[in-house]
């Protein structure tokens, strides 16, 4: 940064919260299609979920459609998800916000670019994420691409390196200690690739407060959410010993110690991603690649099934817009940790002087440290005016 002043006026920020909420749009395709093995591409048009007809223009401006249309299909009348409307303003302020940032404030487009590429894959975790507690991997594989993308066009690929493998190995290693200690599944393999990805981008020091982040917030509502389903149960009780067809729940078995040794391995060395255009690649771990219809999913998240890739996004997106105080913050703790008694300088007391006068004044210095002075007294003098401070 420097201390010119901006090119871009801040007003523009206007176009990002533009660009956002059209990406937004687009991002709603993404989460509808993606999780259900659907081409992004094919059918060409959005359609309405519950008629299939075909959106025209007056369907297709993000956020006014939404309003005037009263959130309601305007062929068959059915109520539309609130998503739609959530997804495109969410990205709209986050784009805004990145834009204002990193174009207004500090003009850094490499950043901004990739920040926004990255901001909007998270947005699309966040929701199907939630909805059907999966990740898809094509937008585990964007993260990752863009997150080295960006520090190999910033000849920073060694904090790429670093951070992507921290953050696989973070939660890599969650899942195995859940796996040991208490015999069940502690971490999905989404999270795992999720967070490969994002650390490749954020680098180290931003992913530890990206994880601090992530658990505190999924702390909260997930614990907000689990006493709202036992409200929710004791009011409208239903059986839980069979499934929707009368048959009684396979019992729960949690993956092997030696699977997850295997798909650790797998996307450490980021085998997962020419996987998706090469599936039969997973014949090497002995497993074939097939379509999942999330439709015909009969699985049922129990009580305490909370995904945690919602939360890891939130974490990711709050230490891209707020990156430089973060990281500052980590630096003064860490400091204040490296010098426990630097607080130990007097730097509370008053004096009243009148006049121009220099005066000196002996400040006692911390254990351990030496200073230019006489014995362990800190000798300094400054021209004053008026009421001033004493010390550092």
């Amino acid at each position: 940064m420097n201390d010119m002043p901006p090119m871009i006026p801040s007003w523009s920020w206007i176009f990002g919260l533009a660009f956002g909420a059209t990406i937004g749009s687009f991002l709603n395709v993404v989460i509808y299609r993606l999780p259900r093995g659907m081409s992004l591409a094919n059918p060409k048009h959005s359609f309405c979920p519950t008629c299939k007809h075909q959106l025209g223009v007056a369907d297709l401006f993000p956020l006014l459609s939404f309003l005037s249309s009263g959130g309601k299909c305007r062929h068959c009348g059915e109520k539309v998800s609130s998503r739609y409307f959530w997804v495109e303003s969410l990205n709209g302020a986050l784009w805004a916000w990145i834009w204002w940032q990193y174009i207004c404030v500090s003009l850094d487009p490499l950043r901004a670019i990739f920040y926004a590429v990255t901001t909007a894959a998270l947005v699309a975790v966040i929701f199907i994420d939630w909805e059907l507690y999966i990740i898809p991997d094509q937008l585990n594989a964007t993260l990752l691409l863009f997150g080295i993308g960006y520090h190999a066009f910033d000849k920073s690929l060694s904090v790429a390196l670093t951070g992507g493998l921290l953050g696989w190995g973070l939660l890599w290693g969650i899942a195995l200690l859940g796996r040991l200690l208490f015999g069940k599944d502690a971490m999905g393999h989404g999270d795992i690739k999720m967070m490969r990805g994002v650390g490749a981008l954020l680098g180290p020091t931003l992913l530890g407060a990206n994880m601090i982040i992530a658990v505190v917030t999924g702390l909260i509502v997930g614990i907000a959410g689990i006493v709202y389903t036992l409200i929710a149960a004791k009011r409208h009780p239903v059986s839980e010993t069979a499934g929707d067809d009368g048959k009684a729940e396979e019992p729960y078995q949690p993956e092997t110690i030696g699977s997850l040794f295997v798909h650790g391995a797998w996307y450490l060395f980021c085998l997962d991603i020419p996987a998706i255009w090469f599936p039969k690649m997973y014949s090497w771990i002995g497993e074939t690649a097939s379509e999942e219809n999330i439709e015909e999913d009969d699985w049922k998240p129990s009580l305490t099934t909370i995904p945690f890739g919602p939360y890891l996004a939130i974490g990711a997106i709050v230490c891209m817009l707020f990156g430089s105080p973060i990281e500052k913050g980590i630096s003064t703790y860490l400091q204040n940790l490296a010098h426990p008694n630097s607080s130990a300088i007097e730097s509370g007391v008053r004096f009243a002087v009148t006049g121009s006068k220099r005066i000196k004044w002996c400040v006692a210095t911390p254990p351990g440290r030496r200073e230019v002075g006489a014995g362990n007294c800190l000798v300094q003098s400054v021209d004053l005016h008026g009421e001033g401070r004493i010390g550092t």
